[in-house]
């Protein structure tokens, strides 16, 4: 018997042997390839982990509306403020400089200042301080009176100043020959005879003037008559003073009468008379006791 077969099984293990030590190696050299290969997928792997997911694109479905519970927990609540009420200052409107009156059924007109106080109507009589009413001084009855203005009682501090008018009146069943005469004419004169009255312009247009005086211990009253005839109608113009406490009172000092009879003759110089046919005039005089419609008068700023 050989070598060989006396021991089979040595020489199959050595075979067997250089093989398996063959493929060991290459079994080594592949474990260590898949062990690089698996290490780099997993830091492959951990790389895109990290890495933020693309968002998906699609149709969202519509948001349901907000409840007013829900709307009122999301907006914000806002602070309560109390309103501030500014009290709105009272404007006081100032009174012009000159104010204008007028009556279109007495067809007159003037301007006054506006710091003198006016009164309108037929039932006017101006008073001076103690001495009673100023009466109309046309020679018939039938007169009315349109409008009176009064100076303040304060225009002249510390005379012997009480009062001063500008008073309007029409007659108009007077002829105009009537129209230039007094009932009451001035009785100043020296002769004790009454003085005829006296024509004058005054403005643009004439007129008749005579005056009145009377007084007493302490009142004095100066009253002047202005006459003019137009439209059929006579109007009377009337500028009065009345004064007191001079003498009385150490005080007090005498007001100047051609001062204040001044600024009175200045009203009478803006009258304008409207221009009308005697016919109308006569017209307008016969409905007037037939008719309740009146034109009441005016004043314009």
């Amino acid at each position: 018997m050989t070598s060989f077969e006396k021991f089979p099984h040595k020489s199959h293990s050595s075979y067997t042997g250089a093989t398996l030590s063959s493929w060991s190696r290459q079994q080594k050299i592949a474990m260590i390839a898949g062990f690089i290969l698996l290490g780099i997928l997993l830091a492959l792997s951990a790389c895109s982990s990290e890495s933020p997911k693309p968002a998906l694109v699609g149709i969202s479905a519509p948001e349901a509306p907000a409840t007013p519970a829900a709307a009122a927990a999301a907006t914000p609540a806002q602070p309560t403020t109390t309103p501030v009420v500014v009290a709105k200052k009272k404007v006081q409107r100032k009174r012009p400089a000159v104010m204008t009156f007028t009556d279109a059924r007495a067809g007159v007109s003037f301007r006054y200042p506006g710091k003198y106080e006016l009164a309108s109507g037929s039932g006017l009589a101006p008073q001076l301080e103690g001495l009673g009413a100023v009466p109309m001084n046309f020679v018939q009855p039938g007169g009315r009176s349109v409008a009176l203005v009064a100076m303040p009682a304060t225009l002249y501090r510390g005379t012997d100043f009480a009062s001063a008018f500008f008073h309007v009146n029409v007659n108009r069943s007077l002829s105009e020959q009537e129209c230039g005469e007094f009932a009451v004419v001035d009785a100043r004169n020296p002769d004790a005879e009454p003085m005829n009255p006296e024509k004058l312009q005054v403005g643009s247009s004439f007129m008749e003037k005579t005056s009145n005086f009377s007084a007493d211990a302490l009142k004095q009253a100066e009253t002047q008559y202005y006459h003019r005839y137009e439209n059929g109608a006579c109007y009377e113009f009337v500028l009065g003073l009345g004064t007191a406490g001079y003498g009385a009172d150490k005080n007090v000092t005498a007001v100047d009468h051609d001062q204040v009879f001044a600024q009175l003759e200045k009203i009478l110089a803006t009258v304008k008379i409207n221009t009308v046919e005697h016919e109308q005039v006569a017209a307008q005089t016969t409905t007037a006791t037939t008719t309740t419609a009146a034109t009441e008068p005016t004043t314009k700023q």
